[in-house]
This record gives structure tokens, C-alpha cells and sequence, in this order.
């Protein structure tokens, strides 16, 4: 797969927000049958206030630069939420520098393995921003026992996701749920995208799965939002989980995730059940 460099990426994005609207969703007649889903270009002028010829070359990834004022006219007229929003100033130039993380060549800091074990009986784990999987605690094995098994290059969540079928099995919307961390992905991810080793997974993951070659083409965006997680667990049966994710102030590469039970639907009764048949301490990925 060929690596984008910004202007294509922003191209690619304004495209493929452009092909999902419809003259309807925004207000506009629609006028005889279009050869093409979604608004025209002189469509997204109108509604922006910016002319069709500046569109069109920020389409074609021409080397201009478009204010952030124009940018936000953009947006709104392709009617993007938050994190569609955030994505495209990013995109465009407009966002923060972003530093590229250095990879976690040794797994997570001691102090972050320690707060995973004082978790415990909660699944818990920590996530770097390439969405590596590089400490959790017991609990976490007991609900996803590939992570102790799989060879370490290959313990990603995106990649454990989309090419191990005993994880796919665990979600009882396994199709939903992709589409979901895909889209949470590419907003975490923004800028990063260029980076070399973040491309190289898009990469991996597009040749090895089908569904993600096809869902990552559709640049769907969204931020994280605890909420509810269902999952059914070959051992105990239904879980019914909240999902947290926690920033580290002291080390922005990485995130703790975590799942707690909902009250009422058994979920810690069965989360105890799963934990305490499960006493061998698995090995793992953070420094002890």
C-alpha cells in the first residue's frame, strides 16, 4: 500500500466525507440523477462560501494551504462532527505539533504494571499509541488469553482484532466493534499516520484482512467514549462491561484501559469466576 503524505490524506478524507452526504442531508434539491453518490464539488462551494477551484485542488492534494477559517467552512459544510473536525484542521495543517512517540523498546514503566495489578480483579491493560498491547494484569489474560500467547510483534490490538478469531468471537458485534476501533485508530492517530511504523501496520492489517482494507478506506472518524462493552466469553458466558481508557499525565505514550462490571447483569460474579479459575500469573509485557 502506497504511503500517503498529507495533502493526499487530506484529499482522500474530503472525498470520502463528500461521497457519504447527499443534497438532502444538507438542505439542497436534487436535480436529475447523479452518475456519482454524494454532493458535487460546486455543491460543497456552495454550502462553504470557498470557491469550487480552491476545492477541488485541496481535493487533488495540490500544494496549497487553506486557512483554518476555510478549513472550518469546509467542515461544516460537509457537516462533520467533533472528531471528524479535529481529524480534518489536523489534516490540514492546523492542529498542535504532534512529537512521533518513541517506541516502548522494554514495555511499560514498573509504576504502570503496579496500577494494573492494584486494578485487579478488573481487566486492565496499557496501550501505546500505536495501539501496542505492553502490560496487563492477570485479570486481562483471563478475559483475552491470546495476549499471553502471541508472539510480541504481533501484539497489537488492531492486529489481534482483525486476525485472531478467538478475539473477534469474545464481541457480540464483532462488525460494529471494528468499524468502532477504526475510526477511534485514525483520530488517535491523526497526524501520526506518517509516521513509518504506523504505516507499516496499516499496512499489514490492509494485506491481511479484508474488512479492514474496506473499512479503513472509508476514513470514518470518532473519539473514544466510555460505555458499555457485551461480550460472550467461551468459560462464563455473558459480560457486560464498561469500557474506560485513562491518559498517563506523565507519559503521553501511553493509555490504561480498563473494564469494570455493570451492576445487575452478573457480569462480576462471572468476571470472579473467570479470574479465580485462572491462578498461574501470566507473564507480563511491562518491566516487574
Amino acid at each position: 500500500m502506497t504511503r500517503a503524505g498529507p495533502r493526499e490524506a487530506l484529499a482522500e478524507f474530503l472525498r470520502s466525507r463528500r461521497a457519504q452526504l447527499s443534497p438532502e442531508d444538507v438542505g439542497l434539491a436534487s436535480v436529475g440523477r447523479r452518475r456519482t453518490p454524494g454532493l458535487r464539488r460546486e455543491e460543497i462551494s456552495q454550502l462553504s462560501g470557498v470557491s469550487v477551484t480552491w476545492y477541488t485542488w485541496l481535493e487533488q492534494g495540490r500544494e496549497i494551504k487553506a486557512s483554518s477559517q476555510v478549513v472550518r467552512a469546509i467542515g461544516r459544510a460537509l457537516r462533520l462532527d467533533d472528531a471528524e473536525m479535529a481529524h480534518l484542521t489536523a489534516l490540514a495543517g492546523h492542529a498542535p505539533p504532534v512529537d512521533h512517540p518513541t517506541k516502548l523498546r522494554d514495555g511499560a514503566p514498573a509504576a504502570v504494571q503496579h496500577l494494573l495489578d492494584a486494578i485487579h480483579p478488573n481487566p486492565a491493560f496499557a496501550l501505546s499509541w500505536l495501539w501496542d498491547v505492553v502490560a496487563w494484569n492477570d485479570a486481562y489474560v483471563a478475559l483475552f488469553p491470546d495476549i499471553a500467547e502471541v508472539a510480541e510483534e504481533e501484539r497489537n490490538l488492531l492486529w489481534l482484532v482483525f486476525t485472531r478469531a478467538t478475539v473477534r468471537e469474545l464481541a457480540s458485534d464483532w462488525e460494529a466493534e471494528g468499524r468502532r476501533l477504526i475510526a477511534q485508530f485514525r483520530a488517535e492517530a491523526g497526524p501520526r499516520q506518517e509516521d513509518e511504523a504506523c504505516a507499516a501496520l496499516v499496512t499489514r492489517l490492509s494485506e491481511a484482512s479484508a474488512e479492514f482494507r474496506g473499512w479503513w478506506a472509508r476514513h470514518d472518524v470518532a473519539h473514544f467514549a466510555s460505555r458499555e462493552r457485551d461480550f460472550r466469553h467461551p468459560v462464563v458466558g455473558r459480560l457486560v462491561l464498561e469500557h474506560h481508557k485513562l491518559a498517563l499525565a506523565d507519559d503521553p505514550r501511553l493509555h490504561v484501559v480498563v473494564y469494570t462490571p455493570v451492576a445487575g447483569t452478573g457480569a462480576a460474579e462471572r468476571l470472579a469466576r473467570l479470574v479465580a479459575d485462572r491462578p498461574e500469573r501470566a507473564a507480563r509485557g511491562g518491566k516487574r
